[in-house]
């Protein structure tokens, strides 16, 4: 069905409602059908996922300690780099479809070198499973004097906007930067394909266009953003991480390669090139927009270029009675709501905050992936790629052509975006008038926002993690004189300041249904804490290129580590792995002996965490509080989750239904945390007899949401109820902490089908409840249609729970590992379950 253009009111809806899951949990969305062969594109959400994840620790340390390697903007091009080859790989699920295999890419691409004097190869990264991340960049030779004019100009343009837009100098020589992103997630193959072909043309063609565009522009590819998922075949990384929906926290080390590369090369226009939704898919997207962009410069050349990429797909001359593939659609255009770009987890949402003003996903047509890989005949596949190849092509000439002919327009617009954050100035409400050339737009697409004119951080642990990130995405931070922190909002990339640090909004009557998450506030969720200020501080203020250390230890006496941060349960984790004897107060904390051993150890893991050790007159020595122990965690969870847990040094075993059926040892483990994948009622009896006697043994289980809850029923192990809210409700919400497991805890959490607790038996604790009134704060929580689910009835509702043998979450403390300052609450949750048989339970029963 072909829809309605959306200048003519009233427009369909991209996704009336979320209504299919796959075997693999993954919710699909339903874009309008157009032709023979309509695929939906995947959602990822972690709320309906029922898989749980098996991601090697390996993978976790690689990604928490990989580092983005600097390329010295002052080189001249080319850059030549030969590539060691990789070992060939029958297995890479690239060759079933005719592709190139990940090991294919190094001997390619120093062929390309080899062409002529255009194409440069960089090593930009690793990948979390231990693969190359290759940038190319395309364009006319520069000398290294000629390179560092062009990055003198690049910073200009970013630091001292008004000042460039009266350059001469960046009218006349500066090029354009383009940036294409490919393959981020790895079972959508084909824009690598399509790039090392576009590259080879670019290599050697001699027209007068292609002259012209390489002398005038720097064309960057990033050949493929997840080489562990084009090798496998998978959506995610080795993590199990979704890249496409980690921008804002860049967990993964293949983020921060794109974080990095989007800061440094600083592209005006960009491209990530996905499937498969037939006709292919090209942005600008549907309500809601992102309320802290300067819209009226990403719409009007985002539009524009999404028209040349129309155009140039449908003279390709593919049709549905040929070949199965539909007319492209454009959703701003063609569709009411269900294909958005709220959030800046997506890249080039996140790329529009480093300053590109023409920014799209392109999904292109034709499945490959999932079931139509596993089911359909090579031949068909392998065809079927083919013209997805061409199709990703078609959009990168035509976006190439754009950036040529509007270079003027597109640096202009870049200068102006960071001019108005430096300056203060109103945003420009998106109009027929402001936006002329852009038809159909409405109050429906009108978001702006009011800037606070500072955000102040407080100097602890959690502070300092926050500053770290935030400069890590270019922001500014100024260091006050009392030790707080000032974020200036009159700064080139306030947009992406504000959007990281302030609470969000509440856009629940707005629009019916939201692509993925509504809210993500670092302010709120990260544990540090953060204020709006209406005018900057009288004292004087001094720029931070990094954090002041928070690493102390007491000189004297007992050591106490508070426990409400995630770094400080890595540095207990690390000193019970060290054997170091440490015992648990009432509070929840835990006290270091005051010994030279202990205090050394103390000490080198303070520095590695960034966490404070404080001198204390607690003992740790009541009868109850007996001495903490490593905790080693057997986990049915999400990828996140595992993630977590093992960002805060736990010995994580993943676990699932099918493990448990294999037969587990299960003294490997001192603690169960299930919120996926294990199912009691698909448990053989051997696997329910040996999970009974594990718990029996006094072994506690973390739970959340009604997985969790329904494993805790089953094993008899707390009695209460598992109400569900409206599955694709998320966001931030407020909460009460009212226990020992939610000791120190911020005062809001995150909730994705958020789930509360009833009818709660002898024994049971409320831990923590929703708040009155309406909780959210900023995010997408309706009630169902027949006003059940709703945020009204989660309010005042026990969200976290526990007993003797369990605790249960109705929230996600751990989701995506985003929500910093909500992990402790897990972290005392295990060490209590895990103590259980010990007696020192008591303080949550």
């Amino acid at each position: 069905m072909r829809t309605i253009a959306r200048a003519v009111p009233p427009r369909p809806v991209l996704i009336t409602a979320v209504v299919l899951t796959t075997a693999a949990g993954s919710l699909l969305l339903q874009p309008r059908t157009a032709g023979a062969d309509p695929y939906p594109a995947t959602r990822e959400g972690s709320a309906p996922d029922r898989r749980a994840a098996l991601a090697p620790a390996g993978a976790a340390r690689r990604a928490l300690t990989a580092t983005v390697p600097r390329t010295d903007p002052h080189l001249g091009y080319p850059r030549r780099q030969v590539l060691s080859p990789d070992p060939v790989n029958p297995a890479d699920a690239s060759l079933k479809l005719g592709l190139t295999p990940y090991h294919a890419l190094a001997p390619r691409l120093n062929a390309l070198q080899r062409l002529g004097d255009r194409v440069s190869v960089e090593v930009a990264g690793v990948s979390a499973g231990g693969h190359r991340l290759y940038l190319v960049t395309v364009t006319a030779p520069e000398t290294a004097h000629q390179a560092t004019a062009q990055e003198r100009m690049r910073a200009l343009i970013g630091n001292a906007p008004a000042t460039a837009a009266k350059s001469p100098e960046i009218r006349s020589t500066y090029k354009t930067p383009v940036f294409f992103d490919n393959n981020i997630h790895g079972d959508e193959w084909e824009g690598t394909d399509a790039s090392l072909a576009l590259i080879e043309q670019l290599a050697t063609a001699n027209d007068t266009k292609t002259t012209d565009l390489l002398a005038h522009s720097r064309l960057y590819f990033n050949i493929t953003a997840n080489p562990d998922g084009r090798i496998a075949g998978t959506r995610t990384n080795a993590n199990g991480f979704d890249l496409n929906r980690d921008m804002v926290t860049a967990s993964q080390p293949e983020t921060r390669t794109i974080r990095h590369l989007t800061i440094a090369e600083q592209p005006a226009v960009m491209l990530d090139l996905h499937g498969y939704v037939n006709g292919t898919l090209i942005e600008p997207t549907t309500p809601p927009h992102g309320e802290n962009y300067e819209y009226d410069l990403f719409l009007k050349n985002t539009y524009a270029n999404a028209l040349g990429m129309e155009t140039a797909v449908n003279d390709l001359g593919y049709t549905p009675a040929k070949d199965e593939v539909s007319p492209p659609q454009i959703p701003f255009r063609d569709q009411a709501e269900g294909w958005d770009d709220w959030p800046p987890v997506f890249t080039p949402q996140y790329a529009a905050f480093q300053g590109a003003v023409a920014a799209h996903t392109v999904e292109i047509p034709l499945q490959v992936n999932n079931s139509a890989y596993d089911t359909l005949p090579t031949a068909e596949l392998r065809r079927r790629a083919a013209i997805n190849v061409s199709v990703a092509g078609a959009a990168m000439r035509a976006t190439l052509n754009y950036a040529r002919s509007h270079r003027s327009s597109l640096i202009a617009d870049q200068i102006e975006m960071f001019r108005r954050g430096a300056a203060g100035a109103e945003q420009v409400p998106v109009s027929t008038r402001t936006v002329p050339g852009v038809p159909g737009i409405g109050p429906e697409d009108v978001y702006t926002t009011e800037f606070p004119r500072a955000y102040t951080i407080a100097a602890d642990t959690a502070g300092a993690r926050l500053v770290t990130h935030l400069l890590a995405n270019d922001i500014r931070v100024l260091r006050a004189a009392n030790g707080s922190y000032v974020v200036d909002m009159h700064q080139p990339k306030r947009g992406l300041a504000n959007a990281l640090l302030a609470d969000g909004r509440d856009i629940s009557d707005r629009v019916t249904a939201m692509y993925d998450i509504s809210a993500w506030s670092l302010g709120r969720l990260w544990g540090a804490t953060v204020e709006t200020a209406p005018d900057l501080p009288g004292t004087p203020l001094t720029p931070v290129s990094a954090p002041s250390p928070v690493a102390r230890v007491a000189p004297h006496g007992d050591l106490r580590l508070r426990l409400t941060d995630p770094a400080e349960f890595a540095a207990l984790n690390s000193l019970l792995q060290q054997g170091v004897p440490v015992r648990r107060t009432a509070d929840g904390s835990a006290i270091v002996p005051n010994t030279t051993a202990a205090r050394a150890k103390a000490t080198t893991a303070a520095h590695a965490y960034d966490v404070k050790f404080e001198a204390t007159t607690l003992a740790g020595v009541t009868p109850l509080l007996l001495p903490l122990h490593r905790v080693r965690v057997a986990a049915a969870v999400t990828a996140g989750e595992l993630f977590a847990l093992r960002e805060m040094n736990f010995e994580v075993t993943p676990v699932s239904t099918d493990v448990l059926n294999a037969g587990f040892d299960w003294s490997k483990a001192d603690v169960l945390f299930v919120s996926t994948g294990l199912e009691y009622g698909n448990l053989t009896p051997a696997a329910r007899k040996a999970l009974g006697t594990f718990l029996s043994a006094g072994h506690g289980l973390v739970g959340r949401g009604v997985t969790g809850a329904a494993l805790s029923t089953a094993a008899g192990l707390l009695t209460a109820k598992p109400a569900e809210g409206n599955e694709d409700a998320n966001g931030v919400v407020r909460v009460v902490n009212s226990g020992p497991v939610t000791a120190g805890a911020p005062p809001h959490t995150f909730v994705y089908a958020p789930v509360w607790f009833t009818d709660l038996g002898p024994g049971v604790r409320v831990e923590q409840s929703y708040a009155t009134g309406n909780p959210l704060v900023a995010g997408h929580w309706r009630a169902l249609a027949d006003g059940s689910g709703g945020p009204v009835a989660a309010a005042g509702r026990p969200s976290v729970i526990s007993g003797p043998h369990a605790v249960l979450f109705g929230t996600e403390p751990l989701f995506r590992d985003h929500p910093k300052g909500e992990l402790p609450q897990v972290g005392r949750a295990l060490f209590t379950m895990a103590h259980a048989s010990s007696g020192s339970v008591e303080e949550s029963g």
